[in-house]
């Protein structure tokens, strides 16, 4: 019942990698075959996004690695492995995945998001997050009677958490109807309507309608809260929106192509 935001460019912005400017020398050769140090030190950067500290250590492992790619990668061709056409296919699709990093990779750094976007965005979630959370329960069932039965029932003393039992919520019914902490923006607006207008220990008297079906819905507490610093949360509003806008340059692309 809760909404959650889209993360369609989540796939397309993991593993973006910082490489350097690559020599043209190579760092070692198998059986005649050169390894460019460019190979090295693509591998190397990626270590380093991953954490790892670069010393004589690593360098040698990565040198050690690239060579037995080698010794395979030519065992490989002698048995003609690279002819198939699966196997085509499948360096095809690598070779378009690292064009696809590169140039994503590229469009971020030429489309960086402004501190004055990343406020906006902030701003924004504050006023939906408004300055209270609310902790309801409920019950959802599929007709306008059965939300009525419901009620009649709590008016003569059965506890919520029964009735919630009857609950069509698989997530909250063995819960006693309870939904955790949260602001109103997260619900449907009828819920949340009829939710910040109990008052705590309530329950509303008429059934409420969604696009889910009918609710009865018990207020157990309500609290302040306070919206963390922009400063804190300025790294993920920033890897929101350019995500968000990562995406919106792919679905332009795809409407601009010509596609037959």
């Amino acid at each position: 019942m809760k909404h959650f935001p889209s993360h369609l460019a989540v796939a397309l912005l993991a593993g973006f990698l910082a490489l350097p400017a690559f020599a043209a020398e190579s760092i070692a050769q198998v059986n005649g075959v050169a390894i460019p140090s460019a190979m090295a030190e693509a591998m190397l950067a990626e270590q380093r996004a991953q954490g790892a500290t670069e010393n004589d250590q690593l360098k040698n492992a990565v040198r050690e690695e690239l060579i037995r790619r080698e010794v395979l990668s030519q065992e490989a061709g002698k048995k003609g492995l690279d002819k198939k056409a699966d196997v085509q296919a499948q360096m095809d699709m690598a070779r378009q995945a690292i064009l696809i990093r590169a140039y994503l990779q590229e469009y971020v750094r030429a489309n960086p998001i402004s501190d004055a976007d990343l406020k906006k965005e902030y701003e924004g979630i504050k006023g939906r997050m408004g300055d209270k959370e609310y902790k309801p329960r409920h019950v959802l069932v599929e007709t306008e009677t059965e939300a009525k039965a419901i009620i009649a029932r709590l008016q003569n003393g059965t506890p919520f958490e029964e009735v919630a039992k009857e609950s069509r919520d698989p997530g909250s019914k063995e819960r006693g109807g309870e939904l955790g902490w949260s602001n109103p923006g997260m619900y449907v607006k009828p819920f949340s309507d009829a939710m910040v207008k109990l008052q705590k220990g309530k329950y509303t008297a008429t059934p409420v309608k969604s696009d889910f079906g009918y609710h009865v819905i018990q207020l157990d507490d309500i609290r302040d809260v306070q919206a963390p610093p922009f400063d804190e949360v300025k790294p993920q509003l920033q890897q929101r929106l350019q995500q968000q806008k990562v995406e919106r340059h792919v679905l332009e692309l795809r409407e601009k192509a010509k596609v037959e």
